[in-house]
């Protein structure tokens, strides 16, 4: 039986074609571990995506809140601006009566 010596242009052939099938075994599973480290992220960001979806709900809803309490605060302060000028005009009205 004859075994060829592994020298010169065999060796190097050899050890050529060995090293892509284990670059391609550790490219493999170094993308394996990429998607996994990737997929883990995109995770992440869709429950932070839907955390804050629900807080910017939240705070619109506080906000139409805050704005209708406003508006009737502003309703109410007409109302009383109208009554105070309204007393204030009868008693000017009165004042003027008693003066004549």
């Amino acid at each position: 039986m004859h075994i060829p010596r592994l020298t010169g242009q065999g060796l190097s052939s050899i050890v050529t074609a060995i090293i892509p099938v284990g670059l391609c075994i550790a490219n493999i599973i170094m993308n394996d571990e990429r998607f996994n480290t990737l997929d883990q992220k995109i995770d992440a960001l869709i429950e932070l995506c839907a955390t804050m979806k629900r807080e910017n709900q939240q705070l619109r809803a506080k906000e139409h809140n805050w704005q209708s309490e406003r508006q009737q605060l502003l309703e109410n302060n007409k109302l009383a601006k109208t009554r105070l000028e309204s007393v204030l005009n009868r008693l000017k009205s009165m004042e003027q009566t008693q003066s004549v």
